[in-house]
């Protein structure tokens, strides 16, 4: 993949197998159990048995490696192992990553996987408490004097940004709020079932840092999900109507830093998140008309919006009345603010129920699904299509 051309990795590769424990913020069990339970729970997914595995690739962050998670699941030998950095922006991107082996031949199947107890154990939202001398510690270093700690610091820097350049106030975040919590509402697996909220609510909910409100953060869950990648061909003889995997892409802007890229040019829109949508209408020769559902990474809502003007849904400053207007459905799974926090995992879960006609939340005709991992930080993105 190359910022200026189009690749060939498109319609290569399929998902062809989801599957994740259940959402909760007390798991009791560790978090290589959860891996394994979401792993097998994939392959059962998919038609396929450990022994047709001969890939993983998951997070950096994530505290069970390749090899472990390959013994206890049953896996035998693997040609094939990988890890992406950057937090959630790493979500789409192992996707990618299995696309890639298994298009070049390194491997026959891949199993994509991202397990925590983010709740009962390590809680990401809790921000800086110890750093190891790295450079990314450094560029945080700047920032943690002035009480910049935690991720909804970082990002309500932008956040007040926004609102000004654009004459809005914190209720045009609202609307996604109360639009992933209507779709959560009817997600039996989701954390925030049965409980919609309305912009009132949204308005009432207290201050986390301004002007980001609760209902403006993502929850904050223990849990697994696992994705199974093939190759097309392979795809049509699964059970499962396959999610081919039409492009994916990575993406780092200029003057990228995690969560703190403050000396930017401007602070009203993610650089990262252009250089994926960029890669991808070029990769896929789509434009946002074509596009059915965008599940869209969703730690905080300002960068929902910011994500629907980069891609060119709609533009700059226009995101909010977009999403009030319901002009694209929108985190049909109630995405991190509702269903549950796996790191985007889940979201791309619901990319692949939407093309197989599976979801809750079901779009008449869904045949293109645009997925997007954490943003604010390097991230990644794709597009699943039928297989037509």
């Amino acid at each position: 993949m190359s910022v200026r051309r189009a690749d060939s990795l498109g319609g290569r590769a399929a998902i062809v197998g989801i599957g994740a424990t259940e959402f909760s913020k007390d798991s009791g069990r560790s978090e290589l159990k959860l891996a394994v339970e979401a792993v097998r729970t994939a392959l059962d997914d998919a038609g396929l048995t450990p022994a047709d595995v001969d890939g993983l690739v998951t997070f950096t962050m994530d505290t069970s490696p390749e090899i472990t998670v390959a013994q206890a699941a049953g896996i035998g030998e693997l040609s094939f192992f990988s890890r992406i950095h950057y937090g959630g922006g790493a979500a789409c991107a192992t996707v990618q990553q299995a696309a890639l082996a298994v298009a070049s031949g390194v491997a026959d199947v891949v199993v994509c996987y991202r397990a925590f107890n983010e709740r009962s154990g390590r809680r990401f939202g809790s921000g800086v408490q110890h750093r190891e001398p790295t450079a990314e510690g450094t560029a945080l270093g700047w920032n943690i004097p002035f009480g910049l700690l935690t991720p909804a610091s970082w990002v309500a820097m932008a956040a007040q940004r926004y609102l000004h350049t654009y004459n809005l106030t914190p209720e045009a975040f609202g609307h996604v709020a109360v639009t992933d919590r209507r779709h959560a509402a009817r997600n039996p697996a989701a954390y925030f079932y049965e409980k919609p909220i309305t912009l009132a609510d949204h308005a009432a909910s207290r201050w986390i840092v301004e002007p980001l409100r609760l209902l403006d953060c993502c929850q904050e869950t223990d849990g697994g999900q696992a994705i199974v990648v093939t190759s097309a061909e392979r795809a049509r003889d699964l059970p499962r109507p396959p999610a081919v995997i039409v492009a994916a892409a990575q993406g780092a802007g200029r003057a990228q830093e995690q969560m703190t890229s403050f000396y930017r040019d401007g602070l009203t829109g993610l650089p990262e998140m252009d250089v994926v949508a960029r890669q991808l209408w070029r990769t896929s020769g789509l434009t946002p008309s074509d596009i059915d559902v965008g599940i869209l990474y969703d730690h905080f809502t300002p960068f929902v919006l910011m994500q629907l003007e980069e891609f060119g849904f709609c533009g700059p400053g226009e995101a909010a009345d977009f999403v009030a207007d319901d002009a694209l459905p929108l985190n049909t799974h109630g995405g991190q603010l509702g269903e549950a926090y796996l790191h985007g995992t889940n979201g791309i879960a619901e990319a692949v129920r939407q093309i197989r006609g599976t979801s809750v939340n079901q779009i008449s005709g869904a045949a293109r699904t645009l997925v997007t991992a954490g943003t604010g930080v390097p991230t990644s993105g794709l597009i699943l299509g039928t297989d037509d």
